[in-house]
């Protein structure tokens, strides 16, 4: 045997990005995925066009009242209000679900499938294997929640005119800022799925069946947040991963409201650490036979 052979061979530093940016491009590459950033980019223009229609009729342009966006009346003053809309909108479930389905496939598709064994044969490792599934989750958590601002924006000023920002506190700023604004809007909105993306890869952990885990993590998304709008249980709702999503709109104010969004953040980032923690403890420690 000579020298060369007898030394094990590392890992070069740079591998792991190697392997994410296979990861990453291989989600993308998928049907299942496209389709779900269509369906989001989807979702502004069925708003966009039904707030048009509404006014086109003599409508008021939809409520600042009850329980829709503080914003929404302002979309047909200002197209760069749909992205905040549409923000809202896609929050509560779309976004969500579609973090689930690729959480929940992360792991036990590749196990569904016969190819997780395989990958962990390379030297990359559980560890490292599992980090790059949540990074590239985390990854889809950032590109859907652009590709649904985009789309908003997009489709704002095609149907609506743009223009200065009056923020929810009364003041007025740029265009420029606006989209400044908009773009806070759409990293905090990201971040604030950083929990559900934790929860759906543990869950993926747990099966070796893909549709399984996508629908488990899909269901108890649907479950919590029955439980947050369920007021004899405000005890446990701020410990809920979607208490505070909603809490982006404080980025319209002058000056911003800090408070519900540092909670919103420490919280994904407990859900993160927990969770993550589970399904690193699960994983590291399960029989991969197939």
């Amino acid at each position: 045997m000579s020298q060369a052979e007898a030394v094990p061979r590392r890992p070069r530093p740079l591998w792991s990005l190697g392997l994410l940016g296979s990861e990453i491009g291989m989600t993308f590459r998928r049907w299942r995925t496209l389709a779900l950033l269509a369906v989001l980019a989807g979702v502004p223009i069925l708003v966009g066009i039904a707030v048009k229609i509404e006014t086109g009729d003599g409508g008021g342009g939809g409520g600042g009242g009850g329980g829709g966006p503080a914003f929404i009346s302002q979309v047909t003053n200002n197209g760069l209000f749909l992205v905040f809309t549409s923000l809202a909108v896609t929050l509560p479930f779309f976004l969500p679900m579609s973090i689930g389905v690729i959480a929940g496939d992360s792991i036990a598709g590749e196990a569904h499938g016969g190819t997780l064994r395989y990958l962990l044969v390379a030297p990359a490792g559980r560890t490292r294997l599992l980090l790059v599934k949540y990074a590239t989750t985390l990854t889809f958590c950032l590109v859907g929640t652009l590709v649904v601002a985009l789309s908003a924006l997009a489709t704002g000023a095609l149907l609506f005119p743009l223009g200065d920002v009056t923020l929810l506190s009364g003041t007025s700023i740029s265009f420029g800022e606006g989209l400044l604004r908009a773009l806070a809007i759409a990293c905090a909105v990201a971040l604030s799925l950083v929990g559900v993306a934790a929860v759906g890869l543990f869950i993926s952990t747990l099966t070796s069946s893909g549709i399984a885990a996508m629908a488990t993590t899909v269901g108890l998304l649907i479950t919590v947040q029955i439980l947050d709008t369920i007021p004899q249980l405000d005890a446990i709702q701020p410990y809920l991963f979607p208490h505070y999503w909603l809490s982006f709109a404080d980025l319209l104010r002058d000056p911003v409201y800090w408070d519900q969004l540092q909670k919103n953040f420490g919280l994904q980032a407990l859900y993160a650490v927990v969770f993550g923690s589970a399904a690193w403890a699960r994983f590291t420690t399960r029989d991969i036979t197939a």
